[in-house]
């Protein structure tokens, strides 16, 4: 394919409108110029000649991104780069005409940030890996990749493809468009900020050569963005392919591994995309499941939406937990999880019980409800007097018979397992 006269088809009405609605869709927070993703369209009918113009004669200047740190649950940060929303525009109409052409060459087994690709497909592909036989894991873990992409290596790669002038040079300058952190102004001289429409992109153009390493060596792998497991059928292996690509890593894509963090393991021990593994003695095979750190993650926020003294009505956090729930469900649905969907359902109602149980405040008033619900007059009114002890009256008793699951589901509840067991059977 010629790539030698890319700009026009960037700049073309059809590629900008589309690119215009899908910064719309992200939204997302504004950049250094404090301008709002809702006030692009007037912003673009106003600028939009000039900006194509700027692009056309090389004179178009990205803004700094503006520095946002994210914490991490292993008490890191994870920096994001958020790019003010014309230079998202822009990026976005080149990234729109550029994945197609890149996408040709992008590895089978690399599934991150791609087109009709998700985690759960490369969760799948490792299994039936592991379940070939390979089933010693090299774990690589590279150390805040986005932060440390060498600009000369990307953009070397970057041109033995791309041979517009005008394209490169955009690409490059936003590469090197500098960092506000605060009031700071920072260059950027390495990396390619997370945030960024087109980051993604750059990321799967830098470690398709990792890709292409591993397919010529005949390992067996599968990557999602930054996150790279390997599969091997030995120990002994599974060491000597550690070595080899972490040296490959670091000394042809001048990368770094994280060597407290990568690691050589059985499935039942490595963490990937959030997912867990264990052995099913009974299919002889491997199988997926929510890891365990991923369902501590999930009952902290739980609790969160579920905190008696969270000043919202129970309809609102039935509401804020059904999105919480929909979600994990509809993430780890490829695992195995009938128990611990269970499980959480049982905790979710209890505490959603001591909610309802708060909310009506009086003894006088917890009597007249539960005896609206059913409840014999005597068992009310001496469970409406207990005192204090909240948790004990919601785990059994008049509550629980009083609020049951099917009065829960009518509210509007829903069920983790019901839930888990109609998406896995479409999944």
């Amino acid at each position: 394919m010629d790539t030698s006269s890319l700009m026009e088809q960037i700049l073309s009405k059809d590629n900008l409108n589309a690119a215009f609605l899908q910064v719309v869709r992200n939204k997302g927070a504004a950049g250094v110029d404090g301008m709002e993703y809702t006030e692009l369209k007037d912003y673009l009918s106003e600028n939009g000649e000039t900006i194509k113009e700027q692009l056309r004669t090389r004179k178009y200047k990205p803004k700094p991104v503006r520095r946002v740190e994210i914490p991490k649950s292993d008490g890191g940060v994870r920096n994001l780069g958020v790019p003010t929303v014309t230079d998202r525009f822009v990026q976005q109409a080149i990234a729109q005409v550029l994945t197609p052409i890149f996408e040709e060459q992008f590895h089978e087994h690399s599934y991150g940030f791609r087109p009709n690709r998700c985690a759960q497909q490369a969760v799948i592909k490792a299994l039936e890996m592991m379940n070939d036989g390979h089933s010693w894991i090299v774990d690589i873990d590279l150390a805040k990749f986005f932060d440390t992409v060498d600009h000369d290596k990307l953009m070397t790669i970057f041109g033995r493809t791309i041979k517009d002038g005008d394209v490169i040079s955009i690409v490059r300058k936003f590469l090197v468009s500098g960092i506000m952190i605060g009031d700071e102004y920072e260059d950027s001289i390495i990396g390619t900020p997370q945030g960024g429409n087109i980051s993604p992109l750059l990321a799967n153009i830098m470690l398709n050569e990792l890709d292409k390493e591993l397919e010529a060596r005949g390992l067996d792998f599968v990557r999602y963005a930054d996150d790279c497991i390997i599969m091997v059928g030995s120990r002994q292996a599974a060491e000597r392919v550690m070595k080899s690509v972490t040296r490959f890593i670091e000394d042809r894509l001048g990368l770094k591994v994280n060597a407290t963090k990568s690691k050589i393991d059985k499935p039942k021990g490595i963490k990937y995309l959030g997912f867990g593994f264990y052995y099913d003695s009974f299919a002889k095979e491997y199988r997926a499941k929510p890891h365990a750190k991923s369902i501590v993650k999930f009952k902290a926020r739980m609790k969160e939406l579920t905190c008696r003294s969270w000043g919202v009505d129970n309809a609102y956090k039935v509401k804020k937990l059904n999105e919480l729930i929909r979600g994990w469900i509809n993430y780890f649905k490829i695992g195995s999880m009938k128990g611990l969907c269970a499980k959480l359902d049982s905790n979710i109602r209890f505490r959603l019980r001591m909610c309802i149980w708060k909310q009506w405040k009086t003894p006088q008033n917890r009597a007249k409800n539960l005896i609206k619900l059913g409840i014999s007059r005597k068992f009310a009114w001496s469970t409406a007097y207990y005192g204090a002890h909240i948790a004990h009256v919601c785990q059994g008793g008049a509550m629980n018979m009083a609020v049951t699951k099917e009065r829960l589901t009518r509210f509007g509840l829903v069920s983790m397992l019901d839930y888990y067991v109609e998406r896995r059977v479409t999944c």
